[in-house]
């Protein structure tokens, strides 16, 4: 926001901070100064002048021959080919050996013929401008010979403040002038503005048919105004220092009353307007053309003002052109409304706008301020184009106001935050000065924030306005004495930092991704979902919240695989959110994706492709790290995302906790991959409930290798095997191996050959072969009655 130093000083007149000085302390008070700049570009040498005399070149159509008393005992002769000069008129006048922006030195010099000493300016020529069709007109008052710098005020600073979004309060000359008389505590001049009383009985009726989106609506009539005025040059300079264009009188001095006290507002052609007002939601596939020449259609959530014909304009960010005010217009209706920043927010967005009034609207505008709105706007259009006042007309939904609830705020609370200690006076003094209404209690005090203070709504935003206004770099540092709260955790439990360094050791590198993501990429990767959409996204490309951390991280290896990068592991821990997730419609998971060569390239080994199996083993390293990887099973199953045949479903307990498998060739080509790419992606919840480490007894007899071989159909998973032989719980068996496995010549059509090393190792004696044999035998057992196994001969 762009506001003026002596516009803000008029606010504060015993205010004595220069402009860096305001900067400064704003900045402390989490109100950024961006930087400070004098309101005209340089430039010397240029004084008001007048023109007294106008006689045409004998040379040329388009110039004049004027004389200009700038001050001198003597006229000044210039050429000038401005259309608009004339005698009378005042003008800034650069005299021979004056400056302009930008370095140009003027000289006498000779036009056509005729001498000229100097140069009459346009405001483009002086910076004030983009383009001017003549001389820059200078109000009466100023006198000949006077520095046109001073005569308009151009050393004036201009500060440039950034504001978060909640101090929606301070995004006009009133906020930061209230702003800063709490800060330094210098008085506020008050809004002494004068009621207008009406002078005709003319007045537009409304109605408020969305109350909870409009609650307040405040109208009135002015005829006879004259809209074809040029608004005064001083209200077009403090415009001009916002950063807000001059257009007409009646919409510069709306303009103007934003930018003073931070209400939007709005005119209409009263002649244009056909019966009453309603405001209401817009109509399905209704259509509007905006005052920007941009014709939109409307949504049905879009909070229109409308008469009977249709819509007039899309409440809170842009009017029609069908009944904007013009030259030609004569009758106004003036709108100072109130609407609820739901109603607003993100709908000029979906326009493909952002105007000043969505900009306040959006992040709130005091409630209270409608009526004292109108009466300054009404005041200042009556002084520059005249007319007759209709009566002031307001329709209001009270129940639909918003409603500033107290706030306790406890007296103790405050030092255990700040480590400070206030004073009873100094809290009720600062509160009070930002305009906060305080009733004592007995262990603190009552608070009332006031209207236009959206972000006051807790007891610790009443703090933090305590340590604003006393000022964050007056709060001594001290070390303060902490009693940390140590939570205990499970045994058992395994922590997130603990999977990234596991995979940081299998190569990865860890990726942060955005939680949105588009809603193509949402439906490719879980078509079965029905993704979360954002009711305002930022684009296109952010419109849904992630159902899986995928999307992210292959759209990440493909941005790196177009960048002449072969071989890539990348990992991300993060929330995921679907309708389906668990918890409040979002769940904890960790991810995975690799492509490219399993190895760097190397002399030792030839240079493989990462597979399916690749994948799966890093999933299995997480797995193992709480000791759940004998609990855990891999099932051969179909997901949307996935190659088929090459990816499986993990499941614990017969729950569900994660996928792998190798990414599906139409997403592989849709997003220019020309490599495999293999993806896990598992819950962290189950993943992080481990098993507590058991001694087991050494043995100090020897171990003893016996291999064993085994047909079964080919739908049997080796897997299920492994499990079956565990479920034995043989004492023995210290570790079990699968080393093999054959299809082919010697085995049986449709079967195929599974081979397990066990090894065995006894704890009280060696073992013989009779106990071996009889353990074979139990294994084998278990086997053929479980799958049909046979022993491979």
């Amino acid at each position: 926001m762009r506001l003026s130093e002596h516009w803000l000083k008029e606010w504060l007149p015993e205010l004595t901070l220069e402009a860096e000085a305001i900067g400064r302390r704003l900045t402390m008070a989490g109100l950024e100064l961006d930087g400070v700049e004098p309101a005209a570009p340089a430039f010397s040498g240029i004084v008001v002048a007048r023109v007294s005399a106008v006689a045409p070149h004998p040379e040329a159509d388009r110039l004049r021959i004027c004389q200009v008393d700038a001050g001198d005992d003597q006229a000044i002769q210039v050429v000038c080919g401005a259309p608009n000069v004339r005698v009378g008129m005042f003008a800034p006048f650069a005299r021979v050996g004056a400056v302009l922006p930008g370095g140009m030195r003027i000289k006498a010099a000779k036009l056509r013929g005729v001498a000229s000493q100097g140069m009459l300016c346009s405001a483009a020529e002086l910076g004030l401008a983009e383009a001017s069709d003549g001389l820059m007109e200078l109000p009466d008052g100023v006198l000949p010979g006077q520095d046109v710098r001073v005569a308009l005020d151009l050393d004036d600073p201009v500060l440039e403040i950034d504001l978060t979004p909640n101090r929606a309060d301070c995004l006009s000359v009133l906020g930061v002038a209230r702003e800063l008389s709490a800060l330094e505590s210098t008085p506020l001049r008050p809004m002494d503005f004068v009621e207008v009383k009406a002078a005709c009985d003319a007045a537009v009726r409304v109605q408020l048919e969305a109350p909870e989106a409009c609650p307040r609506y405040v109208g009135r009539v002015i005829r006879g105004v004259d809209a074809s005025v040029q608004a005064p040059l001083w209200l077009r300079e403090r415009l001009r220092r916002s950063g807000v264009r001059s257009i007409s009188a009646v919409v510069d001095v709306t303009n103007y009353v934003m930018l003073e006290l931070g209400q939007p507002m709005h005119a209409f052609d009263l002649a244009r307007l056909n019966g009453g007002l309603r405001v209401r939601m817009a109509r399905p596939g209704e259509h509007l053309a905006l005052l920007n020449e941009q014709n939109v259609e409307l949504r049905d959530d879009m909070l229109v003002i409308a008469d009977q014909r249709g819509a007039l304009a899309v409440a809170g960010v842009m009017g029609g052109a069908a009944s904007a005010v013009g030259d030609a217009t004569r009758d106004i209706f003036l709108e100072s409304a109130y609407f609820a920043p739901d109603a607003v927010t993100g709908r000029a967005r979906a326009l493909g706008l952002h105007t000043e009034s969505s900009h306040r609207f959006e992040r709130g505008v005091d409630p209270s301020l409608q009526r004292t709105a109108m009466e300054r706007a009404t005041a200042l259009i009556l002084e520059i184009a005249g007319g007759t006042p209709g009566p002031l007309t307001e329709a209001c939904s009270e129940r639909n106001l918003p409603v500033r609830d107290p706030i306790d705020l406890r007296r103790a609370r405050i030092g255990r935050v700040l480590g400070v200690h206030y004073e009873d006076a100094q809290v009720a003094g600062m509160l009070t000065a930002l305009g906060c209404v305080l009733n004592q209690t007995a262990d603190g005090w009552c608070v009332v924030p006031p209207s236009h203070r959206f972000d006051l709504a807790l007891e610790i935003d009443l703090i933090e306005e305590l340590a604003r206004v006393h000022g964050y770099d007056r709060i001594p540092e001290r070390h303060m004495p902490v009693r940390p709260g140590i939570v205990a955790e499970p045994e058992a439990f395994v922590d997130v930092p603990e999977f990234r360094q596991a995979l940081c050791g299998r190569g990865y590198r860890e990726a942060i991704t955005y939680s949105f993501i588009e809603a193509s990429m949402a439906g490719a990767f879980a078509p079965g979902e029905q993704p979360i959409a954002l009711s305002n996204p930022l684009s296109a490309e952010l419109a849904v919240m992630r159902p899986s951390l995928w999307p992210g991280l292959v759209k990440a290896l493909a941005h790196n695989a177009k960048r002449q990068q072969a071989r890539g592991r990348l990992f991300e821990t993060g929330l995921r959110f679907t309708s389906q997730s668990v918890d409040k419609e979002q769940e904890a998971m960790i991810a995975g994706a690799i492509y490219g060569a399993v190895e760097p390239l190397q002399w030792g080994a030839a240079s493989r492709e990462c597979d399916f199996y690749d994948i799966k083993g890093d999933a299995e390293a997480l797995l193992a790290l709480g000791g759940c990887l004998d609990e855990t099973t891999f099932v051969a199953d179909g997901h949307p995302a996935l190659h088929p045949g090459q990816s499986a479903r993990i499941e614990r307990a017969g729950e569900t906790i994660g996928w792998v498998g190798m990414l599906s060739p139409d997403l592989e080509k849709a997003l220019g991959l020309e490599r495999p790419v293999g993806l896990f992606e598992l819950r962290l919840a189950p993943l992080s409930e481990g098993r507590v480490a058991r001694f087991a007894p050494l043995s100090r007899f020897p171990a003893t290798r016996r291999d064993l071989a085994v047909v079964v159909d080919e739908s049997v998973p080796a897997g299920a095997l492994t499990r079956a032989i565990r479920s034995l719980a043989i004492e023995e068996l210290q570790e079990l191996q699968l080393f093999d496995v054959y299809a082919g010549e010697g085995v049986p059509m449709g079967r195929k050959s599974i081979a397990f090393g066990l090894i065995l190792q006894g704890l009280t004696s060696s073992l013989t072969d009779q106990a071996i044999e009889a353990i074979i035998s139990r294994v084998l057992k278990a086997l053929e009655d479980g799958f049909g196994a046979t022993p491979r001969g």
